[in-house]
This record gives structure tokens, sequence and C-alpha cells, in this order.
């Protein structure tokens, strides 16, 4: 039996809230988030579909955050052509 040794590191993420398996980095918000968690090998994760927000080992397999929207200033409103149309 040749098993690696990462295999027995790495888990699937498990909401414990909902109970989904879809979970995504979440941004590191405190110093002891940013500096405190690693030492713990923790991480924070949120959930992809409560959105809870929860810390996990750094080994449990979660997706890459999702890109932000664009976001448009307050007050301006996008338009499409310039022209005057009846």
């Amino acid at each position: 039996m040749n098993v690696s040794s990462d295999l027995h590191l790495t888990r699937p993420y498990f909401c414990r809230d909902c109970g989904s398996e879809v979970g995504f980095r979440s941004r590191r918000r405190t110093l002891i988030e940013r500096f405190v968690l690693p030492v713990f090998l923790l991480k924070p994760v949120r959930c992809g579909e409560c959105y809870r927000r929860d810390y996990r080992l750094i080994f449990t397999q979660v997706r890459e955050r999702v890109a932000e929207a664009p976001r448009i200033a307050p007050g301006k409103v996008p338009t499409a052509s310039k022209s005057n149309v009846a």
C-alpha cells in the first residue's frame, strides 16, 4: 500500500451548521487572525451556503476567495451610450 503522507493531513470541508461541502477562504480581519491563528495552524473559512464564518485547520481543503464584483461610485449611474434615444 503506497499512501502519501499528505492524504492523512488534508480533509474535505464540511460546514458544522448547514452541512454544506463548499467552503471558501475568508479574509483575515484582526491581528489575532493574522499572527496568532497560523501558530495554531488555523485559518478563517466561510461556508458557501449559509455564510457561517469559522476557523479550520490549514490542511482543510477549501476554495480560494471569490473575486469581488466591480463597484460603482455612489451617485454615478453607468451609461450605455452618449446619444439621446427617444
